[in-house]
């Protein structure tokens, strides 16, 4: 009889980052789960994620597994009340995780995030898995704290952690109904023919990452996670290596697109900070995994956002 496949569950895999993981993880090998989480209710929340994670502890035994969290509503703008809620329910659910050694050693809790929320604040970029976080508004000082009780919760289990802190994270189905990005906004531009309002300096340096790439360079760093000793968590950024200027990006999106866009400034938001050029010291093999240039990765975004608009605009029938 072969062994079962290792397994892995998705928190999250809703969303555009939890879409693609999913995604890669069943084409490497594992047999994936997901779940329904009723997010703004906590206490119902938490009641589907520990039900969820009792079926999970029981098919798991004996085979190598992966708990990706790749939840949260919340942006770098997002205000404190929210991002509170979210921290607690974490909070919760890895107080739960506590409850359940990993006496195999083949669990891996992986935990995403923005990396520019962390490292708002912080000097000297580019910054990697040794630069001092420095956070600037309520989202880095969440996560920071999110990243502090997933390294107690291995610590007690024996399991592994990956403290992934991402690039700019973009592509094919970005949300169209609240801005996610500026990327995904001249995407949305090309379609709808309307300003894009731009709310940093043209000369503002930021690190753009395919979604498809990023969800295979976590699906790797949680391979790498389990020869790490246990109780472990191992923070790293993953990015694409090729940071550009805001100028830059939109003139790019304009020669990709084949299409003059305007674009509008507006006023800036807080947390918002001129360089966030990004590095990684660690897993340099993850790096090479983020192979899709930013012409390509523009062009796939917006073939699928005006493919969405067209259809948002047909009638049903």
């Amino acid at each position: 009889m072969s062994e079962p496949p290792p397994l892995a569950w998705v928190v999250g895999a809703g969303g555009l980052l939890g879409r693609h993981v999913v995604a890669a993880l069943a084409g490497s090998g594992y047999a994936v789960r997901t779940s329904r989480v009723p997010w703004p209710e906590e206490d119902a929340t938490l009641a589907v994620l520990e039900a969820d994670l009792l079926r999970f502890v029981a098919d798991r035994a004996g085979r190598p597994w992966l708990l990706a969290w790749c939840a949260g509503a919340g942006v770098v703008a997002t205000d404190g009340a929210r991002l509170e809620s979210e921290r607690r329910v974490f909070e919760r659910f890895t107080a739960l995780l506590g409850a359940e050694r990993d006496d195999d050693g083949h669990g891996v809790v992986l935990l995403a995030s923005s990396a520019g929320g962390v490292y708002a604040g912080s000097a000297g970029p580019p910054f990697d898995e040794d630069s001092v976080p420095a956070p600037l508004v309520p989202y880095g000082h969440t996560k920071l704290a999110m990243e502090t009780v997933l390294s107690a919760a291995v610590a007690r289990t024996g399991s592994r952690a990956v403290l992934a802190r991402l690039a700019n994270v973009y592509g094919p189905g970005q949300r169209l109904d609240k801005p996610q990005g500026l990327l995904s906004q001249l995407c949305l531009a090309d379609a709808t023919r309307r300003p894009v309002p731009v709310f940093v300096a043209l000369d503002t340096i930021r690190d753009y990452l395919f979604v498809a790439d990023a969800a295979r360079m976590l699906v790797r760093c949680a391979a790498l996670a389990r020869h790490e000793p246990a109780g472990t968590g191992v923070v790293k950024v993953l990015a694409s290596g090729r940071p550009v200027t805001v100028g830059h990006l939109v003139a790019e999106a304009r020669r990709v697109l084949h299409r003059p866009l305007r674009t509008v400034l507006a006023p800036g938001r807080p947390g918002q900070v001129l360089d966030l050029r990004l590095a990684s010291v660690r897993w340099a093999e993850v790096d090479a995994l983020a192979a899709t240039p930013l012409a390509a990765g523009l062009a796939a975004t917006a073939a699928d956002v005006r493919e969405r608009v067209l259809a948002r605009g047909r009638p049903r029938g």
